[in-house]
């Protein structure tokens, strides 16, 4: 498999072949083996080195980031065999889409209320981690349809915190 990558800016050419147990990647012509094993979905758990790290990958109709730890970093990843890209305009998916917390945090404040009409990309909730305010964004145009998380609550990876429609 061979990716594009662009993070926070920054090229990378990715090309992954499977290995008896591990990943074997060259990424800009260098080659590391990694141990990766997808926890839950949007989070992937890797060994390189002897060093494990968390990614976590959040998602909306604009725009990808990923958590390594606290830092996060804008991501964008072009498969050159998806068809994801020609499928229309972004944030035009149909059916409703859950709003998922990225890591461990309490939410600090409701940017909006159910039923407001969103874009896509425009913040839903913000979130603290760490010492640092994350805003949650819509995943697609729509209607608010639920906030499922209330101010103050404490909130786990994976936790549905909005529903957009």
């Amino acid at each position: 498999m061979i990716y594009d990558i662009a993070i926070d800016g920054k090229q990378f050419h990715l090309e992954l072949a499977r290995a008896e147990r591990t990943w074997r990647c060259r990424l800009n012509g260098r080659t590391l083996e990694v141990d990766a094993v997808l926890a839950r979905p949007d989070v992937l758990s890797i060994l390189i080195g002897g060093k494990a790290y968390e990614v976590k990958r959040e998602h909306t109709a604009v725009d990808t980031h990923l958590w390594v730890g606290p830092a996060r970093y804008a991501a964008a990843i072009r498969d050159p065999r998806s068809w994801r890209g020609r499928r229309g305009a972004l944030g035009e998916e149909a059916g409703p889409r859950k709003l998922m917390a990225p890591m461990p945090g309490k939410v600090v404040r409701a940017l909006v209320a159910e039923g407001d009409t969103v874009e896509a990309g425009q913040g839903i909730l913000v979130v603290e981690a760490m010492k640092m305010q994350n805003e949650i964004k819509s995943p697609k145009k729509g209607t608010v349809q639920r906030i499922a998380a209330v101010e103050g609550a404490t909130v786990n990876p994976g936790d549905v915190l909005a529903i957009v429609e």
